[in-house]
Order: structure tokens, then C-alpha cells, then sequence
């Protein structure tokens, strides 16, 4: 079976840099995970594809900021890659020219309001205070239980310290991974 990695290689024409496309890579596996979304209770719709998706890239985005001025160079290779995707995806999906455009910015201050509120979070002294942004911001208005906001917000500082424990180098240059958790 040929891979999307295989073939980006023979046919690479993007204008995005390899590195770019490793982090894209990792994120896009871990957040299609079909048992995070079961263990999480997030729809598997393309709105809770775009939730995960964007909590991914949020938790990536804030290691490579840490990691100096090549570490913010590869966050906006990143940052252009996702959007040039879910623009393509939208595209795919039969949403007209006019339209995609329109969408691709509210995507986008989604994403800047979820980074802002996620970092916010994340320094908080009150634990709570992530629960609730997770509430908010990843479950919508779909109903569920406090016990699986815990439980994403387990998962989500598990994944702030593995990726806060890797090597600099090593993420600038897009070789990350994430920790597993007993459930997957």
C-alpha cells in the first residue's frame, strides 16, 4: 500500500518544508485516533475532526514557540500548512469558492480564541479553569458528562509534558510524537 508520505516524496511540489509536512503528519495520525474520539466522546463529524485537529496543533504550536526563533519559524510553516489543508477540505467537501474563504476565517479565529484560552488555561492555577475551556471550546453544545472533560484534560496535560520533555531539536524539526495513553 502506497502512504501519503511515499508519495508526498515522488510527487512533492508543495510549497510547504518537509518538517512542516512531519508535524502535520503526527498530529493528523494522533487526532484521527479512533479511540480518542470513543475514550473522549467527541462526535467524529467534521466538526469534531476540526476540534481535535486544532487542540493538536495548539498543544504542538505551544512547544514549538518555546523552542526560539526556529522553533517560531516551523509553528508558522505549520500554522500555513493546516489552514492551506482545511482549505482544501472544504473544497473537497463541496463548499463552494465564494464560500470557502468566508469559512477558512472563521476557522482560523476559532483557532486563534482556543489558542488564547488554552494557554490562558494551561497557566491557571485552578485546574478547573481547563475543564471549563475544554467544555467550551472542544465539546460546543453537545452535552456531556464532567467525568470525560477530566478525562480530556488528563490527556491533555499528559501530552503538555510529553511534548515539553522532547528535545528541542527534535521539534523543530518535526520529529514528535505523543504519549499514549492505557485506553488506546
Amino acid at each position: 500500500m502506497v502512504t501519503l508520505k511515499v508519495l508526498r516524496r515522488l510527487f512533492n511540489r508543495s510549497r510547504f518544508s518537509e518538517r512542516a509536512h512531519l508535524l502535520y503528519d503526527a498530529i493528523a495520525a494522533q487526532a484521527r485516533t479512533p479511540a480518542l474520539f470513543r475514550c473522549h466522546a467527541i462526535p467524529d463529524t467534521f466538526d469534531g475532526r476540526f476540534e481535535f485537529l486544532v487542540l493538536h496543533v495548539l498543544l504542538v504550536m505551544r512547544r514549538l514557540r518555546s523552542s526560539g526563533a526556529e522553533g517560531g519559524d516551523a509553528a508558522q510553516e505549520l500554522f500555513d500548512l493546516v489552514f492551506a489543508d482545511l482549505d482544501r477540505a472544504l473544497r473537497e467537501t463541496g463548499v463552494g469558492d465564494l464560500k470557502v474563504g468566508s469559512r477558512v476565517r472563521r476557522m482560523a479565529q476559532a483557532y486563534f480564541g482556543r489558542a488564547r484560552a488554552l494557554d490562558d488555561s494551561l497557566a491557571a492555577a485552578t485546574p478547573d479553569t481547563l475543564n471549563r475551556v475544554l467544555e467550551r471550546n472542544v465539546y460546543g453544545t453537545v452535552s456531556v458528562e464532567a467525568e470525560t472533560v477530566s478525562r480530556l484534560a488528563c490527556y491533555v496535560r499528559l501530552q503538555v509534558a510529553h511534548l515539553d520533555g522532547m528535545d528541542d531539536h527534535r521539534v523543530v524539526t518535526g520529529h514528535i510524537d505523543f504519549a499514549r495513553m492505557e485506553s488506546e
